[in-house]
């Protein structure tokens, strides 16, 4: 479930900008289920409107759309709104495009066809490092890389030791201790037994 904390509690606001309805109804079903406020709109034009209206979290956003392209709008909607998180969509990934992106500051890049299990990934990063989203899963996630970052840091064993001990690539290990990788049970239970600490030292009050 995805939150934002502001001056209260509300729901994940998530703009979808595709010219594909089928893209549009997938990615409503898949984030309504995980109670987002979803909006979705086939139309370039109308994404510009909807913007200029309202206040969204989240925009995913086609690259390739007929009559105007996706960078093409984006630079627009930073005119209106330089906050908004910006996932982009497309099925033909290029070095220009992606240069360009990161340029309208796109906080994330991702091919299709993608899985659902992804996507929502993906959302959940982007607004964590907004700071505009809290799930309860993924402050899980974020206690436990928490802890395992204390204990290993007490310990003084550098990631590149760990990593060894339980059979993990640094790169694995540090994006756990950032909580931008979901790590399993076993995973958690070699890390806990190399840092000489209980799992539930490491899972906490979960």
């Amino acid at each position: 479930m995805f939150f934002w904390h502001g001056d209260g509690v509300s729901l994940l606001r998530v703009l979808v900008i595709d010219d594909d309805e089928n893209v549009c109804a997938h990615l409503d079903r898949l984030l309504t289920q995980d109670d987002c406020d979803v909006t979705t709109t086939t139309e370039p034009d109308d994404g510009l409107r909807l913007i200029d209206h309202n206040d969204f979290h989240v925009l995913i956003l086609d690259l390739q759309m007929p009559g105007r392209g996706g960078l093409e709008l984006l630079g627009q909607i930073r005119k209106h709104d330089q906050n908004i998180a910006v996932l982009i969509l497309t099925g033909f990934p290029s070095l220009e495009s992606a240069t360009s992106a990161i340029s309208l500051d796109v906080s994330s890049y991702m091919q299709k066809p993608f899985s659902g299990e992804e996507m929502r990934t993906t959302i959940a990063t982007i607004a964590r490092k907004k700071g505009i989203m809290v799930r309860a899963e993924d402050e899980l996630h974020i206690s436990i890389g928490r802890q395992i970052r204390h204990y290993r840091k007490a310990r003084k064993l550098p990631l590149r030791i760990l990593s060894q001990h339980v059979n993990l690539s640094i790169s694995s290990l540090s994006q756990i201790e950032r909580a931008e990788q979901v790590a399993s049970i076993s995973i958690l239970y070699r890390i806990a037994t190399t840092l000489d600490v209980k799992l539930s030292d490491i899972i906490g009050d979960f």
